[in-house]
C-alpha cells in the first residue's frame, strides 16, 4: 500500500474487534513497539479431552465499560518474547485476530497482557501500523471523527 492510500490516524483511536465482540474501545497508537498488545486476565493455558493445547483468558477487566466477562478460548496461539517500554523481556501469548479501524478489519497478532495499571486497554504497534496507516501524534480520535461527518452527512442527505 502506497502513502497515498494509507490512512491517517492518531496517537489513540476507538477500534474494534469484531470476532472478540468488543466495540469502540480506546486503543493508544504506540510507533516504539512492534507487536499490538490487549488488555486480558486470568491467561490459562489447558489440555483439552483429545490432547490439543488451548488459551482461555478474559478481555478487559470489570472496571472497564465493554467488559463482558467472558471466557475466551483460541485453539491457535503462540508464546513470544516480547520486550516491554522498559527494555524487559517477557514472555506472551500471542493470539492472531481482527480488528477494525475505519471501515477496514485487519487480521493481526494481539500479545496477550496485564494493562490494568495502564491508562489504555489496547495498544496498536508498528506490525499493524506500517502498511495499513499513517499516524499523526497531534491529532486523536481521527477515525471515529470521521466517521460521525460521515454519519451526520448521511443523516442529512436522508431528511
Amino acid at each position: 500500500m502506497d502513502e497515498e492510500t494509507k490512512k491517517l490516524i492518531g496517537r489513540r483511536e476507538m477500534v474494534n474487534f469484531p470476532v472478540l465482540q468488543l466495540f469502540e474501545v480506546e486503543a493508544k497508537i504506540d510507533t516504539g513497539a512492534y507487536t499490538s498488545a490487549i488488555h486480558c486476565s486470568n491467561i490459562q493455558e489447558a489440555t483439552l479431552a483429545d490432547g490439543s493445547r488451548v488459551i482461555r483468558f478474559q478481555l478487559l477487566d470489570p472496571s472497564h465499560p465493554q467488559y463482558n466477562n467472558k471466557l475466551f478460548e483460541f485453539k491457535e496461539f503462540t508464546l513470544r518474547d516480547i520486550k516491554s517500554s522498559f527494555g524487559d523481556v517477557q514472555e506472551r501469548y500471542v493470539i492472531r485476530t481482527q480488528i477494525q479501524l475505519y471501515e477496514e478489519i485487519i487480521q493481526t497478532d494481539f500479545s496477550l497482557s496485564d494493562r490494568r495499571d495502564l491508562k489504555y486497554p489496547v495498544l496498536i504497534g508498528r506490525s499493524l501500523l506500517q502498511n495499513n496507516f499513517i499516524v499523526d501524534v497531534s491529532k486523536k480520535n481521527v477515525a471515529l471523527k470521521r466517521k460521525k461527518k460521515a454519519n451526520k452527512k448521511k443523516k442529512k442527505n436522508n431528511l
